[in-house]
């Protein structure tokens, strides 16, 4: 049996994972391979590649519902959803130039299993919020199908968002039917200049916070605005807030934004073509790119770090102090850390995420780093004894065998 198995249906897929779990042994399971580099370094010595289970199956844009193969590129799901005026509201992050590989590498099984989301995710959720169903072998080589083609589908277990986020250590997909929305008609965004990252919090959430919709708030200091070609080289640090819809309704509210804030400092924005550049550099977190070729192993660690709006600041303070770079998303509550070299630097970060009283303030997440420090850090935030148990039960009842990504996200799970 070679190295390498390239399924190219369903069937194919469940008879490789019962060849896996008969001979014992662990499975890389990748669609093109575009993250890989996410996660711990698996224990799998065959690499399950889903690529070739490829191709939209149904697309339905009166009914706003789409599927398609686990392994089907999610460019050509874009570039099909945009002849529709349509889209994946959730916006999802592609991982390819952060991880030194070509943009528009990713697959949909690979967004699923991730669980991903960009600058929309406080408003629209993530991918699992548009998950409405899929087909999946377990590591048991059992073909199952959960959820349908409508929204109000779940009756029991909702498997469809439960799997999202389990970085293929539970089940390796074969097809995922996804809720999609109509694209707005246009988008501006609204900049404010100059602000320091506690002051950028207070009006990101005033923003957020008020009645003009706005679906995107970040916030660049002044190093990285100069890194992002739609901002011109401010020179400064760099509010954004998106405005998206009708004109109309844009030029109202954007009036209004301008009324509330002004206060703050300097007003500026960007039009149709500067607002997608710019949220497209933010959501793939472009200012900690790699050179195309460029090794993730030899990079400055990134962490991706969630938490209170209001807090990102201190959790941006406290990066800084161990010579990091930072700039922030979801009006705060998403604060990309690079460090100054391949260190994670992980206990001494994930501090500032315990403020006083002792409850946990978010979680982090390590995104880039080499290996033998993905190896030796937490990559995911680290499980209660709780949350712990769950997993553990979680992987027994899908993957008993343990050959569906070992390791991937916890030792020994």
């Amino acid at each position: 049996m070679t190295d390498r198995l390239c399924p190219r249906d369903e069937a194919e897929l469940a008879e490789a994972v019962r060849w896996a779990v008969s001979e014992s042994r662990p499975l890389d399971v990748v669609g093109t391979g575009s993250k890989r580099a996410l996660g711990r370094a698996t224990q799998g010595d065959v690499t399950l590649e889903l690529a070739a289970l490829s191709g939209v199956r149904l697309y339905e844009p009166a009914e706003l519902v789409l599927s398609a193969g686990a392994g089907t590129p999610v460019a050509q799901i874009e570039a099909l959803l945009a002849e529709a005026n349509q889209m994946m509201a959730f916006e999802p992050m592609d991982h390819g130039p952060l991880l030194g590989r070509p943009a528009g590498e990713g697959t949909l099984g690979g967004l699923m299993a991730c669980n991903l989301a960009g600058p929309r995710r406080p408003s629209a959720g993530a991918a699992r919020d548009h998950a409405l169903g899929l087909r999946a072998v377990s590591g048991r080589g059992e073909a199952f199908k959960a959820g349908g083609r409508v929204v109000k589908n779940v009756t029991g277990y909702d498997l469809p968002r439960g799997l999202a986020g389990s970085y293929g250590t539970l089940a390796a997909f074969s097809e995922i039917t996804i809720k999609v929305l109509p694209r707005p008609e246009t988008v501006e965004t609204l900049l404010l200049f100059g602000l320091d990252d506690a002051a950028a919090a207070k009006a990101m959430s005033a923003a957020v916070g008020s009645y003009y919709d706005v679906s995107g708030a970040a916030h660049l200091p002044a190093d990285i605005a100069a890194l992002v070609p739609a901002l011109g080289a401010p020179g400064r640090a760099v509010t954004a807030l998106r405005l998206e819809g009708v004109k109309p309704s844009i030029l109202h509210r954007r009036d209004k934004l301008e009324g509330l804030l002004r206060g703050f400092g300097a007003l500026g924005a960007l039009d149709e073509a500067g607002s997608l550049a710019f949220w497209a550099a933010v959501r793939d977190a472009l200012p900690f790119a790699l050179p195309p070729g460029g090794d993730p192993d030899a990079a400055p660690a990134v962490w991706k770090v969630s938490t209170a709006p209001l807090h990102g600041p201190a959790v941006g303070a406290a990066a800084r102090a161990l010579g990091g770079r930072v700039f922030y998303d979801w009006a705060g509550g998403l604060v990309w850390v690079e460090m100054p070299d391949g260190e994670p630097e992980a206990e001494r970060l994930r501090a500032a995420l315990a403020p006083a009283g002792g409850q946990s303030g978010g979680h982090a997440t390590l995104l880039r780093a080499g290996r033998a420090a993905r190896a030796a850090t937490e990559v995911f935030e680290p499980l209660d004894a709780v949350t712990g148990a769950l997993v553990r039960r979680m992987k027994h009842g899908f993957d008993p065998g343990r050959v569906l990504n070992p390791g991937r996200m916890y030792a020994g799970v």
